[in-house]
């Protein structure tokens, strides 16, 4: 943060001096096409608050499986084996995408909305850059049962980003639905409360879009917030997250896992700083496949 001055002060700058930060302003953002990314501000530390609407992806889940440090030495081991992606949104900063796309990773999602208000500030950014350097991208939803109910977040995320065309190169849409980083676990909601808002949800992104929404979630959180719910292990796509393990655990009702996401303290050419890493089960057909919806 730059440090604060009078508006004297500002006023008495030479117009030099305004020339040179207008050129130097210039040539960061020419930087920021070809570097290696520009961070953003780091997210809030464990132990401070998440304000609304800035959550992410893994924002609850660090609550239950701790938050690694890439300084550390990282989260090992890393499965960097396969189909590699990775998920951001607005705390990774400005991505270079033709390095990210050239440093092997196949696939990306990005943050596009969270709850009923609330719109990622570079996920137009992010989803146009990633689709141009020709990887295959998505857009995920970050729930919050707490403030509406499923149906009217699903349209929300729909109009918003989560849309999905037969193009070859776009996911069906994601709805991350963790350990609630702004209070209660499961946002105040019962198993069959949350078994309704997820359905809900389901149902209107489904029939907005034609696709089955993914399911980003924890082991640990839908066992303990849906009571082990089997209902979507047939219609949903399952994104398990599950950091610092060789094999991820699975929630009670779903055959096997989708994605995984194994780490939150992941490096990636074009991303400055940590970023979340994650594999595909299967094949890059078989990722083209999902997002042909031929799979």
């Amino acid at each position: 943060m730059l440090a604060y001055r009078s508006p004297s002060r500002r006023l008495k700058r030479s117009r030099g001096a305004v020339l040179a930060g207008a050129l130097g302003s210039a040539v960061a953002l020419i930087l920021t096409g070809t570097g290696t990314g520009t961070a953003a501000a780091a997210p809030p530390a464990p132990d401070e608050p998440v304000r609304s609407g800035q959550a992410w992806m893994g924002a609850g889940t660090r609550i239950e499986q701790g938050p690694g440090s890439s300084a550390a030495g990282g989260i090992t081991p890393m499965d960097t084996s396969g189909v590699q992606g990775i998920d951001v949104s607005h705390w990774q900063g400005a991505i270079n995408w033709g390095s990210v796309k050239a440093a092997g990773i196949s696939f990306a999602y990005m943050k596009a909305t969270e709850g009923t208000s609330f719109k990622d500030s570079s996920f137009s950014a992010n989803y146009t850059g990633s689709y141009n350097a020709g990887l295959i991208r998505g857009a995920y939803h970050f729930a919050r049962p707490d403030v509406s109910n499923g149906a009217t977040q699903a349209g929300y995320f729909a109009s918003n980003g989560g849309g999905w065309s037969q193009d070859g190169k776009t996911l069906p849409g994601v709805l991350d639905i963790e350990h609630n980083p702004y209070g209660a676990m499961c946002y105040g909601l019962s198993t069959t409360q949350m078994r309704t808002w997820i359905n809900d949800f389901y149902n209107t992104y489904k029939a907005r879009t034609t696709r089955d929404v993914v399911i980003y979630t924890t082991a640990s959180w839908w066992n303990t917030c849906t009571g082990s719910w089997t209902g979507m292990a047939a219609k949903s796509p399952l994104w398990i997250a599950h950091w610092g393990t060789a094999s991820p655990t699975v929630p009670a009702g779903f055959p096997t896992w989708t994605i995984w996401q194994y780490t939150a303290t992941g490096r990636v050419g074009g991303v400055s700083g940590d970023v979340d890493r994650n594999k595909f089960n299967g094949s890059l057909a078989r990722l083209q496949a999902l997002a042909n919806n031929t799979a």
